[in-house]
């Protein structure tokens, strides 16, 4: 008994330090801030010259993916990052190729099928959805130019192989897309909506699917 007892302690100890560690790093977390909209595809009817319409569009739906619930999950590394402010993960990940977390500590350890409340002030919710793992490294955005990241989407070498048709349903419907609309207490929502979102998904797409420059 006396081994079990040993390793019951020692598991006990990491999970105190962890759970420390993570509180010293939420209280200096930037606090949720109210969500703004999206514009609606119709006001960029003004704009003529159809490449420069397109590239718009883009760029107004650059909100939400630039946004944090985004940005988390398609970091430039296999380390995720988490917050407002998008700092390393805690505890430090590595998602491996998977996108899932290495044999042991997979994401699922700590995430579920749902958002869950913690009831702490330091770390209000832990963020949950049936798929959650990060995105493919080919996916990687943070650190990219707008147009950068425009390219990538479009690129099926890039992209998971998939069609513009397929970038739209995915983002206009995919429920872990909708997260970021859904996040727990204690984020702050992406921009507007998901619906809203890919409006101007299928805007981009159907007037040519245009970068905006940088």
């Amino acid at each position: 008994m006396k081994p079990l007892k040993t390793l019951l302690c020692r598991v006990a100890m990491l999970v105190a330090v962890s759970m420390a560690a993570v509180a010293v790093l939420a209280a200096a977390e930037p606090e949720a801030t109210p969500t703004t909209g999206l514009r609606a595809v119709e006001s960029f009817a003004n704009i003529p010259n159809r490449d420069e319409r397109s590239g718009a569009l883009f760029g107004e739906a650059m909100k939400v993916i630039a946004s944090p619930r985004c940005m988390n999950c398609h970091p430039a590394t296999r380390t995720p990052t988490q917050g407002e402010d998008s700092h390393p993960h805690v505890p430090l990940m590595d998602a491996t190729d998977s996108g899932h977390g290495p044999a042991g500590l997979a994401c699922t350890t700590c995430h579920g099928a749902e958002n869950v409340l913690t009831y702490s002030d330091s770390i209000v919710s832990v963020p949950g959805h049936a798929h959650w793992g990060l995105a493919p490294a080919a996916m990687a955005w943070q650190g990219m130019t707008p147009g950068a990241i425009c390219a990538q989407i479009k690129d099926p070498g890039r992209n998971g192989d998939r069609t513009l048709a397929e970038i739209h349903e995915h983002m206009a419907k995919d429920t872990l897309v909708g997260w970021a609309w859904n996040p727990g207490p204690g984020r702050t929502p992406a921009p507007g909506t998901q619906a809203g979102f890919g409006e101007l998904i299928a805007a981009w797409i159907a007037t040519g699917a245009a970068c905006p420059s940088g």
